[in-house]
């Protein structure tokens, strides 16, 4: 009976290390208002039937795939360049300061971390922002910071806007299941529908994968490749990078992506660090 309990102890002791190895979130002093749930618009087809966020168009061939960037219950039509330009920087800068407000750890990714990697900005072609959190962030947003709007007021309180944050209630389902739900969250501008999609990772497979966290969208990256993370500045504010930015890219985009200066319509130059595009520019 003794050598039965001393294995108790010593099971539940060797999980208490691995619980805490990466510290919890915090939770602000004072929390942001809630706001009731609008209600997301019913799926239009069977197959996904258990979506959660739903957008007005865009997933079928010959839609604009502009469409697929907006979240349905905020969108009012399509935005012009100018202000989805203003509407992503704006919405980013609120979105990481308000997180590490929270101590909520996030971080950038995909196409958002590859904007970083050139300019520290969002790249111009594209329609919405990435971010990643560790599963256990992911919880925790669930349980105490989901339906939370947050307000914003720039620097120079010429643009105010209040954001969304909207956790998936399949969120706690860590595998793809039928693919309809593989964004766990998102920060979303209530004023046009434009949003930041936010993806948990979690060591799903432990045993066939350890060590490795993956998202529900089959990207898979080694623990100690996020960690320990970087501090850099993206869009004018403090920013987390994961630590092997330059091996996660080249993992996702090749090693092209970090050399070819000329995509989607635009050119890099390197004299002012922008991406301009080709039709204007200066003959």
């Amino acid at each position: 009976m003794l050598r039965i309990l001393s294995c108790c102890l010593l099971i539940l002791s060797l999980f208490s290390l691995v619980t805490f190895t990466h510290p919890q979130p915090t939770s602000s002093s004072s929390p942001p208002s809630t706001t009731p749930k609008p209600l997301p618009t019913p799926p239009s087809n069977e197959a996904d039937r258990n979506k959660y966020f739903h957008e007005p168009g865009g997933h079928e061939p010959g839609e604009d795939d502009r469409l697929g960037h907006y979240d349905t219950r905020y969108f009012h039509g399509l935005v012009s360049v100018d202000e989805r330009t203003e509407t992503l920087t704006h919405m980013v800068r609120a979105y990481l300061t308000t997180f590490r407000k929270l101590g909520l750890e996030t971080w950038i990714a995909h196409g958002t971390l590859l904007g970083w990697w050139w300019n520290g900005k969002v790249l111009p072609w594209d329609w919405d922002v990435d971010t990643q959190v560790s599963g256990a962030t992911l919880m925790y947003m669930a349980e105490n910071c989901n339906q939370t709007t947050h307000d914003y007021v720039s620097d120079d309180k010429d643009y105010q806007r209040t954001y969304l944050l909207d956790v998936n209630p399949w969120s706690k389902q860590r595998d793809p299941g039928d693919g309809a739900n593989i964004i766990d969250a998102r920060w979303i501008d209530t004023t046009n529908g434009l949003y930041i999609d936010i993806t948990g990772l979690s060591e799903v497979h432990p045993e066939e994968k350890p060590g490795i966290w993956s998202c529900k969208n089959f990207h898979d990256y080694r623990i100690r490749d996020l960690y320990p993370m970087r501090e850099s500045i993206f869009e004018g504010v403090r920013a987390r990078i994961p630590y092997a930015y330059d091996q996660i890219l080249v993992q996702e985009y090749t090693a092209q992506a970090l050399v070819n200066t000329t995509h989607e319509g635009h050119r890099w130059h390197e004299d002012v660090k922008e991406w301009i595009p080709i039709s204007g520019e200066a003959s």
